[in-house]
């Protein structure tokens, strides 16, 4: 029941969300599970609340180890225009989606493509949470350190690199205005860059938990590679008719082998969001 009448708001029912990581943890935020095995709120909760809890608890549920993917594209299927403009591609709600994946992971991933034409911050503003670990997959170190993700302070980063450069030297003498908070971690050779192998390794310092966020070259290799156990793709009703591609692998020349996953929907404003169940962390 609701105290006084007032149902629970979509930002109390985030707050709650924030905290859990167990069946424990979720019975003590309030969520009971029903008769058909969902957890629902026990309280007189907003439509807002309602959904928060049916679209993220699944993921606050998972365990030390998940990863997922997020991407935001137009109807045919583009990042961006031809030049590189993302300024957005999807709507204010998706975003809030992207920022609360952000919140719920220990990590979060980009190539060096995407560090280098969209110098993201990668940190949690649309919401309430913690900011995650920044980790900048770079295996020629041609990311310069004037990127934010290398200067702004905001959150650790984690520079990922490839063996015989001079990145470490270039971070430890301050290139780029300052680099407090950066990290280097040098792997060995291209194969130790293998998605599978990358969780694993990131795993190994924590970060068990891992958003994958760009760009569409970095999301499809996890993709391909079966490295994903979920997949979050956001389609705006937009047409762009060329740009830069969301989604691209070696696909099936047969339709009836093609990848279909358990599928859900949901709506944020004017997008459509689709969640793909990819395996069982």
């Amino acid at each position: 029941m609701s105290v006084h009448g007032i149902s629970l708001t979509e930002e109390q029912a985030w707050e709650r969300l924030l905290g859990v990581r167990s069946e424990a943890d979720a019975e003590a935020a309030g969520l009971v599970r029903g008769p058909d095995g969902v957890r629902r709120w026990s309280q007189s909760a907003s439509p807002e609340a309602e959904a928060l809890a049916d679209l993220y608890l699944p993921l606050c549920l998972a365990g030390p180890r998940l990863t997922v993917a997020q991407l935001g594209q137009s109807v045919d299927g583009f990042i961006a225009t031809r030049t590189g403009d993302a300024d957005f591609v999807t709507g204010e709600e998706d975003r809030r989606h992207l920022h609360r994946l952000r919140a719920l992971a220990d990590a979060v991933v980009v190539g060096a493509g995407t560090a280098v034409s969209d110098d993201p911050q990668l940190t949690v503003r649309a919401c309430a949470g913690a900011n995650p670990v920044r980790v900048v997959l770079d295996p020629r170190g041609r990311v310069p350190l004037e990127r934010k993700v290398f200067t702004d302070g905001s959150a650790p980063t984690l520079w990922v690199v490839g063996a015989g450069g001079d990145h470490e030297k270039r971070v430890r003498e301050g290139v780029g205005g300052g680099s407090g908070g950066v990290d280097v971690l040098t792997l060995p050779d291209d194969d130790a860059f293998a998605p599978r192998r990358l969780v694993e390794t990131l795993a190994r310092r924590g970060l068990g938990r891992m958003l994958i966020e760009g760009g569409g070259v970095t999301v499809s290799r996890f993709l391909h590679e079966q490295a994903l156990d979920r997949l979050y793709v956001t389609v705006a009703p937009v047409l762009l008719g060329d740009g830069v591609p969301g989604l691209r692998f070696a696909g099936t020349s047969v339709m009836r082998e093609a990848l279909r996953p358990p599928t859900r929907r949901a709506m944020l404003g004017e997008d459509t969001l689709f969640e793909f169940g990819l395996g069982t962390p």
